[in-house]
């Protein structure tokens, strides 16, 4: 399978016709579909009904052409910023985050990059916590912000600060009845749902490392891909889910209670290459101690231990 496979593909889903796909590619509709035949025998499914008029996507050829327009959207950003580069327009930061920290201080941070560098290029890649590490080594990105503490030596984590932990609930059921803070006991014989399904491990084996080392079993564990979709069935009445406390802010037909337990916390971790001396990482270090020292609301209401970056000093216990 090569690119030029996948935008001959993309065309013959757009057009919904080899002729006219033909046409806009500028080559003979022969070579055309055979392209198209040689991806699906390489696949191993049909992707095209071409037996109606106009041409059928199948579920696994909808599913595909959503991937390749994904795939070569990504190949023309790479491009674009490469050039940018070279012709000396930009520098290209590229950040790698979870999906959780931009409910915390992330929007603050790029917010405050972009008006203190004009001249970068910010990159914004969502990626899980351990997909980060290989990105960083293989220069996919320059910065991580995620939740799992790591020990590989090629890269360098400084945990920023620790996020309390709520039980997100659903409406209307005895554990939603009230406010206030809940022991980590709650949990026990609970239909618990947590994310993600994979990659592992991930934050769903934090919470459920918390949970076993407060011995607390619930009755059952579903695992779903993203804290979205968690949230998603715990509005439906499908269980209950554990999330960081900014997360509260992502659906307000659920019903949240602070854990009360000195355990129930979840890591934001900096992560960068060691060795790495640049300029922009330096800046990004005192945004955030900055950041921490204007003490917005939400430091003070999700995080029990706020902690400068490495080489700063505490601005307050």
């Amino acid at each position: 399978m090569d690119l030029r496979q996948l935008r001959y593909f993309v065309a013959v889903a757009r057009e919904r016709n080899f002729t006219r796909a033909a046409e806009t590619l500028h080559i003979a509709q022969p070579p055309l579909s055979r392209q198209i035949q040689l991806l699906e025998e390489e696949l191993g499914v049909v992707l095209i009904i071409r037996k109606s008029r106009p041409i059928k996507l199948t579920d696994a050829g909808r599913l595909f052409y959503e991937q390749a327009l994904q795939v070569l959207g990504r190949v023309d950003q790479m491009k674009d910023a490469t050039r940018r580069v070279g012709m000396n327009r930009n520098r290209v930061l590229s950040i790698g985050f979870v999906a959780s920290t931009l409910y915390g201080g992330l929007p603050s941070l790029i917010r405050k990059l972009r008006q203190n560098a004009p001249e970068l290029d910010i990159q914004l890649l969502e990626m899980l916590s351990i997909q980060q590490i290989p990105a960083l080594k293989e220069g996919r990105i320059d910065i991580g912000f995620g939740r799992l503490k790591q020990n590989d030596p090629n890269v360098v984590s400084t945990v920023l600060r620790e996020e309390r932990l709520v039980l997100a609930l659903p409406q209307g059921t005895p554990l939603a009845r009230d406010d206030t803070p809940l022991p980590l006991s709650a949990v026990a014989g609970q239909k618990l749902i947590v994310y993600p399904k994979e990659p592992r491990p991930s934050y769903a084996d934090q919470v459920l490392g918390v949970l076993q080392d407060e011995d607390v079993r619930p009755s059952e564990v579903l695992e779903v891909r993203e804290i979205q979709t968690a949230l998603g069935l715990v509005a439906a009445d499908s269980g209950i889910c554990i999330i960081p406390s900014s997360a509260r802010q992502m659906r307000s037909d659920v019903q949240y209670r602070m854990i009360d337990s000195l355990r129930a916390l979840s890591p934001v971790i900096l992560n960068h290459r060691a060795g790495e001396n640049s300029r922009y990482l330096d800046l990004v270090k005192t945004l955030i101690h900055d950041m921490y020292a204007e003490n917005p609301a939400w430091l003070e209401a999700n995080n029990l231990r706020p902690a400068p970056p490495e080489g700063r000093k505490p601005n307050r216990a």
